[in-house]
């Protein structure tokens, strides 16, 4: 397992951090490498999911939401198998957001980890400060460019 952490402090009430994070189905505005979302189902604060990286990396998740503390993701099948937490901590009347993935890769991206990673600390790095940004209240509509993205680069043949 590999493990990528990163943290970032917002200006904002944990109410409005939690409600850019918790709203799970817009999770592609902020992770750029989730192409669809495809809830399966919903139960009390758990989510069962299909996320689609890239255009062909269909993976399964189990999202769970702790209000205004935590969501803890859980890679079920696909090219991810591992977890991701997003922890909220209110700290001096700002609230500092943590992201932990632990993860490993499957198939053919196993062998390729070491650029992954690097790959994917940047996204998350750019999610932290989007995040930060739409709970600031700061304009966020950038022009986005078309690119590749890592899971781009890796078909999983164990769908």
């Amino acid at each position: 397992m590999t493990e990528i952490k990163i943290a970032i402090e917002i200006n904002a009430q944990v109410d409005k951090v939690w409600e850019v994070v918790s709203d799970i189905d817009n999770d592609s505005k902020f992770w750029t490498a989730i192409t669809s979302i495809r809830n399966i189902s919903h139960e009390n604060n758990e989510i069962k999911r299909e996320v689609t990286l890239a255009k062909i990396n269909r993976c399964l998740q189990t999202v769970t939401l702790y209000p205004k503390e935590k969501i803890h993701t859980e890679w079920t099948k696909g090219i991810i198998k591992g977890t991701k937490d997003i922890l909220l901590t209110p700290r001096n009347g700002t609230i500092y957001l943590e992201v932990v993935l632990n993860y490993k890769f499957t198939g053919v991206a196993g062998f390729m980890s070491g650029k992954i990673t690097k790959d994917i600390r940047s996204e998350m790095e750019r999610a932290a400060e989007f995040i930060k940004a739409k709970a600031e209240g700061v304009d966020t509509s950038l022009k986005m460019e078309e690119r590749t993205h890592w899971a781009d680069m890796y078909d999983d043949k164990e769908k």
